[in-house]
């Protein structure tokens, strides 16, 4: 047995007579983690960083040679690709083998923070999709709203809601993603302080949250709409016994998705329902513990009445985001709490039913302030993907690029006399914020909160 892994996990795990107990302790006392990162497609197109090779279950997706220091690279805070387990990476595969993706759906991230799969959603889900992503936890989305506004897209909804909230949503959703709270123990790897927090009575705990969760919540989903529900843990009772709770209950029933055999992901099924799952171990496989389940909802749901809302007069000036925006007519502008936000305009009823039943954090793209004499741009637009491509801007080397992200003084060699006003500080032709060009000098207007303090 391992020295330092709870002994009681692993003689579980060790019941199944296929399991490779030495090479799972091995693999954590070595230690050595492979990283990824998953490309945001709208953004950038080559791995920037040396690769082992493509993580085979997601599109734009590379397994680092080694673990650079994400801190110091601009693509990192322009948005450009986030790093990711892996194993979480699965998500994309299911979605292509459903072909969710082929058409726009309603989607829920239900604990989403920090934001890994939110991000990925956004790219594998038909680009007019509506996201919702959400976190109950107050702290955690700033973080999650953060990654998203680098993600770049409007067609994005974060909120700050207890599960049970989107009972009030009948029938809602096409997809749920549940992400569930877990005992933690896929995360051994990575937290060596949860394996001192990981007790058996622990993972009872994590799964009786784990049904309250589902319990409260899954009303949202609609008839035949899919709930891709996972942890990070390695016991039955979060995992095959929670799908099988599911299925039992008449409203769901299991669906599984080919996989190909050289991946070293492990196909089980649950004890009492059969039902699919999909197991992530570290000594198999270049990921962290995890394992996911794929469930579609068969029960009749009721949903609400989607009654079309008569449109608020806009208090928005016209033309005012004519030069800013590639696409104007495609959305929806709004004023809130004295900023300017556009939302898509195909889902501008649906922002009023959100905006009826749940609390709020962002919606859509933060474009700006107004001000008498102009706007004055968010930080959120210069990352945006909906920012006109035509708009002036300033290529900033490494350095320069650095001491933008550090709030410092930026005197780039390369100015022209003819740049003036709002311009773009880029690097390597991605968008990391604003700067204001004036007659004697360059004001750097990166956000005080997001500037880098160790570089």
């Amino acid at each position: 047995m391992s020295n330092f892994l709870p002994n009681s996990l692993v003689k579980k795990l060790g019941v199944n007579p296929l399991f490779d107990t030495e090479g799972f302790i091995r693999v954590h006392e070595e230690g050595k983690r492979a990283t990824a990162i998953r490309l945001n497609p709208q953004k950038l197109r080559e791995c920037p960083f040396p690769s082992s090779g493509m993580v085979p279950w997601c599109e734009s997706a590379f397994y680092l040679e080694e673990r650079p220091l994400f801190t110091l690279d601009p693509l990192f805070h322009a948005g450009g690709y986030y790093p990711q387990d892996a194993s979480s990476m699965f998500i994309d595969h299911i979605i292509r083998r459903l072909e969710i993706g082929a058409k726009p759906v309603y989607a829920l991230d239900l604990c989403a923070a920090p934001g890994g799969k939110s991000t990925l959603l956004n790219s594998s889900l038909h680009p007019e999709s509506l996201l919702v992503a959400n976190e109950i936890i107050k702290t955690r989305v700033n973080i999650l709203q953060d990654n998203l506004t680098k993600w770049g897209n409007a067609n994005t909804v974060v909120t700050n809601n207890d599960p049970s909230a989107f009972d009030r949503l009948p029938g809602y959703f096409d997809l749920m993603v549940v992400d569930a709270p877990c005992s933690g123990s896929g995360m051994f790897r990575k937290d060596t302080d949860a394996i001192d927090e990981w007790s058996e009575a622990n993972v009872k705990l994590c799964s009786e949250r784990q049904q309250r969760i589902l319990a409260e919540s899954i009303a949202a989903l609609k008839t035949g709409g899919y709930l891709l529900y996972s942890t990070c843990s390695y016991s039955e009772e979060e995992n095959e016994e929670i799908a099988d709770w599911l299925i039992g209950t008449g409203d769901f029933e299991s669906i599984e998705i080919a996989i190909d055999g050289d991946w070293g992901i492990e196909h089980t099924k649950s004890a009492e329902h059969a039902a699919h799952g999909y197991r992530f171990y570290p000594h198999k496989l270049g990921g962290e513990g995890f394992f996911i389940t794929v469930l579609r909802k068969i029960a009749e749901q009721s949903t609400f009445n989607r009654k079309r809302i008569k449109p608020e007069k806009s208090d928005v000036p016209k033309g005012v985001l004519d030069t800013w925006l590639l696409d104007v007519d495609e959305f929806l502008p709004f004023i809130h709490h004295d900023d300017l936000y556009i939302f898509p305009k195909v889902y501008e009823n649906d922002l009023k039913y959100l905006q009826n039943v749940l609390y709020l954090k962002n919606a859509g793209i933060n474009i700006g302030k107004l001000s008498r004499k102009e706007l004055i741009p968010s930080h959120a637009l210069a990352l945006s993907n909906v920012l006109n491509t035509n708009f002036q801007h300033l290529e900033l080397s490494l350095g320069e690029a650095q001491n933008y992200l550090r709030k410092e003084n930026v005197t780039p060699e390369n100015i022209s006399a003819d740049i003036k006003g709002w311009t773009l500080a880029k690097y390597k032709g991605m968008s990391l914020g604003w700067m204001k060009v004036l007659p004697n000098r360059i004001n750097n207007y990166y956000p005080k909160e997001l500037r880098i303090v160790n570089l």
